[in-house]
């Protein structure tokens, strides 16, 4: 039996998209399981959203809008992209699969460009030029992306490290992963990458 459309809201629907996407992945997501999951037609679900790809715009909107970043006005450009990338890892640790739907939508809403201007704005003021600050932006991007696929999707670690010539006295070390620390200890580095050109940018 169906329920009613009236009972059928934008919130109820995103959530319903939210468990499913962290349950099962996006690949789970049609308009015919979700209508299985909310007990609609898929005709009645249609009134409310128009396709599949509005339904992981409305998610990539949802995560993002929900990255805060504390105003750090003494902060330099590194310490600020390490607090924006912090902000949105708090987020990805709650949500990390509707995380990476997010960062692999393209950018087409306030909501979604919005963290990605304010990082190329504080590049631009630390002396970055356009080019330059874009891949800057895209660097810390691909870092964030690889990070969350290693602990999301369960990406095959180091565990066979063993097979590799002159590996075996660092398993212990290699099979140890702390998913927190290994990515404080790359975003550092990235940090301090960022802060080396920019004093480098400053004495030109």
């Amino acid at each position: 039996m169906y329920v009613r459309d009236v009972q059928l809201t934008r919130s109820r629907i995103i959530a319903t998209v939210i468990e499913l996407i962290e349950t099962d992945g996006v690949e789970a997501v049609s308009m015919h399981r979700l209508a299985t999951e909310l007990g609609c037609s898929v005709m009645s679900l249609y009134n409310h959203v128009p396709s599949k790809s509005a339904l992981l715009d409305r998610i990539a909107d949802q995560v993002m809008s929900a990255v805060e970043v504390t105003p750090m006005p003494q902060a330099g450009c590194a310490e600020w992209l390490q607090a924006q990338v912090r902000a949105f890892r708090k987020i990805a640790r709650t949500h990390p699969r509707c995380a990476m739907v997010a960062l692999s939508r393209r950018p087409t809403s306030a909501s979604r460009v919005r963290p990605a201007e304010t990082a190329l704005a504080t590049l631009l003021e630390a002396g970055f030029k356009g080019q330059e600050a874009v891949r800057i932006l895209r660097t810390f991007l691909a870092y964030i992306m690889g990070s969350l696929m290693l602990e999301v999707a369960n990406a095959p670690g180091l565990a066979d490290a063993e097979d590799v010539a002159g590996a075996k006295p660092w398993n212990a070390e290699l099979e140890g992963r702390d998913p927190e620390a290994d990515f404080e200890f790359g975003l550092d580095l990235l940090a301090q990458a960022v802060a080396a050109a920019a004093r480098r940018a400053d004495a030109v």
